[in-house]
């Protein structure tokens, strides 16, 4: 799994509520044998026109917008099902962090696990980020710290924001759960010894196995 950091790159305002994972990535695009080329079809239902060529009204097909690796938000980013290709495709696009003042629960845990750093940032902060990024026609950059768990605006505003502390770490040191359990190997056999000697009938084998 990929780690993450600090991060200060462009961002990209896509303020819309409620915008759910068949928006992210629709479900035409999950028949896939792979999950290869998911990035391509991220937000492709506002992303395309009908003929297949690409939207030149929407942001992310727009310079420098379209270079963007923060996307910000607007509430309850990721709702609806619990495709995991969602935050996958984002990745897969370039993005690393999406900045909203709140995301589907779902959507939230599952973009720690693939690289991608979801942010809760309230409301009033998020707005001064999208009026000095729009400001600079997208040249400005925001600063997503994890290990600080700060994000600096354009200006130089401070905002902190909080993560649980498993997934923090998981993203930090970029390891899944399965990393995780391995790394208490140690710990874990110490415990089955010391359980075994109290409780020897439960590690008996029967006969024939």
């Amino acid at each position: 799994m990929e780690s993450f950091d600090r991060l200060s790159a462009g961002a990209a305002p896509l303020m819309r509520i409620n915008i759910d994972t068949d928006q992210i990535i629709p479900t035409r695009f999950l028949l896939r044998t792979t999950t290869a080329g998911l990035g391509e079809a991220l937000f492709a239902d506002w992303r395309l026109l009908a003929d297949g060529t690409p939207n030149p009204e929407f942001i992310l097909n727009r310079a420098p917008w379209s270079e963007a690796r923060i996307m910000l938000a607007d509430s309850n980013f990721g709702c609806g099902s619990s495709r995991e290709e969602a935050p996958r495709a984002l990745r897969q696009a370039g993005f690393r962090a999406v900045i909203a003042p709140s995301f589907g629960e779902i959507f939230f845990g599952n973009c720690f696990r693939n690289g991608l750093l979801p942010v809760r940032l309230d409301a009033d902060a998020l707005k001064l980020i999208v009026t000095q990024v729009e400001a600079s026609d997208g040249r400005a950059q925001v600063c997503v710290d994890l290990v600080a768990e700060r994000v600096t605006a354009p200006g130089g505003e401070t905002f902190a924001f909080s993560t649980p502390a498993l997934l923090r770490q998981m993203l930090l040191e970029g390891l899944d759960e399965i990393d995780l359990t391995l790394g208490l190997a140690q710990r874990i056999e110490a415990f089955r010894e010391a359980d075994a000697r109290r409780r020897p009938w439960a590690y008996a084998r029967k006969a024939g196995r």
